[in-house]
């Protein structure tokens, strides 16, 4: 087939900390303040691209973005030098501070909605970043991100990035974590499901605890500018006593790939009529049935569901044609949800393999193996089109690894943002990645 899934995992960056920006993230919250270990991080985080480079041949990554963000601060009225800047927002506003060194542009789930060029009516790639508007310290990502896609995919003949919509509360968009495409064994054209946690009509349900941070708007939004079918579009809601209980994005709650869907058994709203709903699409489309596998709250009560980030798993195709679940170590932990690993491995669903990783600096934060990677599929030219210096090889891997290992401080404590010489060790690391990379030094460090 020419059309062929690639996987971009964020490079995690040096300035990663734990300062639990993330309101309605529990993993967030839960490790606020701790000392974070940034080499660790990034080297986990490297460790899973090798592994799906090794089982696929097509790991690629994304950069990270420059941190910090000194005009963000210079912008709300901090002056002076940038050691100055730095030491007053830490005495006045520290958690201000914490927001312009965010590392979490990592998790490229949120990076942007991707619709491959067999699904869109142009025939082209389709990139709408995601404005992030939900939370402070992700939606100052946006612009650098929507700069990082168009230098990597730089054919305006072969992809369209969008300008991210709107940051206004009805168009509140969250990426490909809210987004699965389906597709049948052989098939090019897929199904794409949007999901959201607040409906345009006010009907279904709110949560009462956390906010919902996907809107049926933005997913209508984001469908239109991919220039969609009617009959490969299917909208779903989440279940919003699951967003309560922590699952601040859908693919905290499920994880799809080509015909399968793994998920728990609350996840959406009215989720039995969704179900048939999006199996009859996809039969309607494709020929063939969509393979759902569920768990019970008493399988996998939803508390472990969400500490185990069991379905923030990555479901991969090998080389060999098998499929892998690529499960956090968490998931090993835990009884339960590593009872129903291994149910999964055993069931007649195409998934016959379980790879068990240890990403805990990544976790700790709330992002699991699915948060780490956007899923990007390519036809030929498309493949030849992009830039090439981010797919991982054996040889990037190493200099990647070497990279860090130089760069990238082993503690980092929220008093430690306070160190200018801070500023100076990450944009040097990033002025060298940009070499590495083979990417000009003026996007990476987003200059004019």
């Amino acid at each position: 087939m020419s059309n062929q899934e690639y996987f971009f995992d964020g490079l995690i960056g040096p300035t990663h900390n734990y300062a639990g920006l993330s309101f309605g993230n529990i993993a967030s919250k839960l490790h606020s303040h701790e000392v974070a270990n940034p080499r660790s991080a990034a080297l986990q985080g490297l460790a899973k691209m090798k592994q799906v480079a090794d089982l696929t041949g097509r790991q690629c990554l994304l950069p990270p973005l420059r941190r910090p963000r000194l005009e963000f601060l210079r912008s709300l009225g901090f002056e002076g030098t940038d050691a100055e800047v730095i030491d007053r927002a830490y005495r006045y506003r520290p958690e201000l501070l914490a927001v312009c060194y965010s590392a979490s542009s990592m998790w490229t789930a949120n990076a942007a909605t991707v619709s491959p060029s067999v699904d869109c009516g142009d025939g082209r790639l389709h990139f709408t970043p995601a404005n992030l508007q939900s939370t402070l310290h992700r939606s100052i990502e946006v612009n650098s991100t929507a700069r990082n896609l168009k230098a990597i995919f730089n054919s305006e003949e072969l992809f369209c990035v969008h300008p991210p919509l709107p940051a206004q509360a009805c168009f509140a968009d969250e990426g490909a974590a809210n987004h699965t495409r389906f597709v049948g064994t052989g098939q090019e054209v897929g199904l794409e499901f949007f999901v959201f946690g607040m409906p345009s009509d006010g009907t279904g349900g709110m949560p009462r605890k956390f906010p919902a941070r996907q809107t049926q708007m933005a997913s209508e939004a984001v469908a239109r500018q991919h220039q969609l079918l009617p009959n490969q579009i299917c909208f779903g809601q989440q279940n919003p006593e699951v967003i309560d209980a922590g699952v601040f994005h859908n693919d905290v709650i499920a994880v799809g790939h080509e015909d399968v869907l793994l998920c728990h058994r609350q996840a959406f709203l009215n989720q039995r009529e969704l179900l048939d709903r999006l199996g009859k699409q996809f039969e309607g489309l494709t020929g063939s049935s969509l393979r759902v596998i569920e768990f019970s709250d008493t399988e996998l009560p939803l508390s472990d569901a969400v500490s185990s980030y069991l379905f923030n798993s990555q479901l991969v195709t090998r080389k060999d044609g098998g499929v892998s679940l690529i499960c956090p170590i968490e998931c090993e932990e835990n009884p339960a949800a590593r009872e129903c690993v291994a149910k999964v491995v055993d069931g007649n669903n195409r998934i016959d393999e379980v790879v068990f990783l240890d990403l805990r600096q990544s976790m700790n934060n709330g992002g699991g193996p699915a948060c780490l990677r956007l899923r990007v599929v390519l036809n030929a030219r498309q493949q030849k089109a992009m830039h090439g210096g981010v797919i991982l090889t054996e040889t990037l891997y190493g200099k990647l690894t070497e990279w860090v290992c130089r760069h990238y401080r082993e503690s980092l404590s929220q008093e430690d943002l306070r160190d200018p010489s801070l500023v100076v060790e990450a944009w040097e690391a990033m002025e060298e990645l940009a070499k590495i990379l083979d990417l000009p030094s003026s996007v990476l460090l987003d200059l004019p």
